[in-house]
């Protein structure tokens, strides 16, 4: 029997195009930020490969697919290349493969605090909504009221309010690393992120808290250590950390961009990852090349977390009864280069 071919995905033509997953999105979809000589290589590429659902400006020919507008709060997008930015290609991807298109568009803080609703709203050019990332306040509940329209929450959650959410599984997936360190002799850990900032931090802070309890470890008050300020949804500004005289034997970091910034601060004072300190991230970004110690962590799977987003947003546009709720999306606990294992009964190196 033949093996079935393996579809084509932007991610294949980006490629042989030598340009991101995301202009190949937008010349696909008609949106704007790309010449026309560049979307028309693009969609004549795609139809080359056997892409299926292949939609640019084509004569006589009718987008039918959903029209998804996905919102980011602009601080989330603190640099091109960010972990909501590689979730959102990751959206972009899912929803071409169901033959719908995106239109993205940053919410500022003027719009989130003045409750304004997103041109893509109020020019009626999407069907249905996804929001990664938490906006401000009450913006959640705004988007509910007045869009009028399929919502869905990606990458946090609110319980006050029926709409369907897809997160990562932050309270497990620290637990397991916290439990990686203390099977390997590390009974000194500290955790890096700002408690309450945001719902994963906090999640993941309690994930950690219940590995520690559970070995009767105790957790000194400078062993919880901030990595942004209340209110800022991003770390990568804060290039110090205030790390605890005694120096632990490891720290479980909240995300892999707080991972890394750690990591600078510590061989600034002289400590070498794995070999004095070792140190866990999360969510599988940035890259290894960006970092001198590739960092164990629990790698979030994007993929699947933007399937289950984009379906939830057609099924209810579908008008199936969706029993909305908080949806938790498994990751796996990925072992690299920056935990060393301890002598059994030592506690230290």
């Amino acid at each position: 029997m033949a093996k079935s071919r393996k579809a084509v995905t932007m991610s294949d033509i980006a490629k042989k195009m030598d340009v991101s997953t995301v202009t190949v999105s937008k010349a696909l979809s008609g949106q704007k930020g790309v010449s026309e000589e560049v979307r028309e290589e693009i969609i004549k590429l795609a139809r080359e490969m056997g892409y299926k659902t292949v939609r640019g400006p084509v004569p006589g020919e009718e987008t039918t697919g959903l029209r998804i507008g996905v919102l980011m709060p602009s601080s989330a997008l603190t640099t091109f290349d960010s972990f909501y930015w590689r979730l959102y290609q990751a959206v972009s991807e899912k929803a071409m493969e169901k033959n719908c298109f995106t239109g993205y568009e940053s919410l500022s803080e003027e719009m989130m605090d003045r409750k304004i609703l997103p041109r893509l709203v109020t020019d009626k050019m999407v069907d249905g909504l996804i929001v990664i990332g938490r906006p401000g306040k009450g913006y959640g509940d705004f988007l509910k009221e007045r869009a009028g329209m399929p919502l869905v929450f990606l990458d946090f959650y609110d319980h006050s309010m029926d709409v369907d959410c897809f997160i990562s599984d932050s309270f497990y997936g620290t637990y397991l690393l916290t439990e990686y360190l203390l099977e390997r002799g590390h009974e000194d850990v500290a955790f890096v992120g700002t408690l309450y900032s945001t719902d994963s931090i906090t999640d993941r802070f309690l994930g950690f808290q219940k590995a520690m309890m559970e070995r009767g470890l105790p957790v000194p008050e400078d062993h919880v250590i901030p990595d942004r300020g209340r209110d800022v949804g991003t770390s990568e500004n804060f290039a110090e950390l205030t790390l605890p005289k005694k120096m632990p034997t490891a720290f479980v970091c909240n995300c892999d961009t707080t991972a890394s910034i750690l990591i600078r601060n510590l061989e600034k004072r002289g400590y070498k990852v794995p070999q004095d300190v070792s140190v866990t991230g999360f969510d599988n970004y940035p890259g290894e090349k960006e970092l001198g110690a590739a960092i164990t962590t629990y790698a979030v799977d994007l993929q699947k977390m933007a399937k289950a987003a984009v379906k939830s947003l057609i099924r209810q546009r579908n008008g199936e009864n969706v029993k909305k709720g908080i949806h938790v999306i498994e990751g796996t606990l990925l072992e690299k280069g920056s935990v060393k294992k301890l002598d059994q009964g030592s506690g230290r190196r």
